[in-house]
């Protein structure tokens, strides 16, 4: 399992906290119990000090300002730091659906099929969660480019599972280009 993390952490600016917690409403989409599985994680983890329950665990994804619901101050480096490992221990127990649905080998149709659950589901918790009248979420909701966009969060979560996976995730989050 993924290591807690250490006492500092990174400073992430708003575009790494938006893909972080659209990292986590991806991890909700594949895992229908997604919210208690990353409670119950976060214990393994050792993190019950950061997210005692899901209450706290929603506070820290709550500094994404594309949320319905937001807080204005800035997610604390060490809060950041253990969502990040949250989410890579996450993908890392995921693995073997990412596989899947990335997979060239699986047939068409079944791969599809598959798609088109995480589609509808990630839009549905998308919708519910986020603002719609914000500009960046109508890009997340938009038809032609929603494929493309949820595609690029499951490679995302593909490449952060396994060893090195919390390193690679910092390092996408902290990088300034869109």
């Amino acid at each position: 399992m993924t290591e807690a993390p250490a006492q500092s952490g990174v400073r992430l600016g708003r575009r790494g906290v938006e893909r972080l917690d659209l990292l986590l409403l991806t991890i909700e989409a594949l895992d229908l119990n997604g919210g208690e599985a990353m409670l119950w994680t976060s214990h393994q983890m050792g993190l019950q000090q950061r997210f005692p329950n899901r209450v706290e665990l929603w506070k820290r994804r709550c500094h994404n300002p594309l949320r319905k619901s937001t807080r204005r101050d800035q997610l604390d480096p060490v809060d950041a730091e253990s969502l990040i490992c949250l989410v890579c221990a996450m993908a890392e127990r995921l693995y073997p659906m990412l596989h899947q649905l990335l997979s060239t080998r699986e047939p068409e149709q079944l791969t599809e099929q598959r798609w088109s659950l995480v589609y509808e589901r990630l839009s549905d918790l998308i919708d519910e969660r986020m603002n719609p009248r914000r500009g960046a979420v109508m890009r997340l909701q938009a038809r032609d480019t929603r494929p493309a966009l949820h595609r690029e969060l499951i490679q995302t979560l593909a490449l952060v599972a396994g060893p090195g996976g919390i390193d690679r995730l910092r390092a996408t989050l902290l990088d300034p280009t869109p």
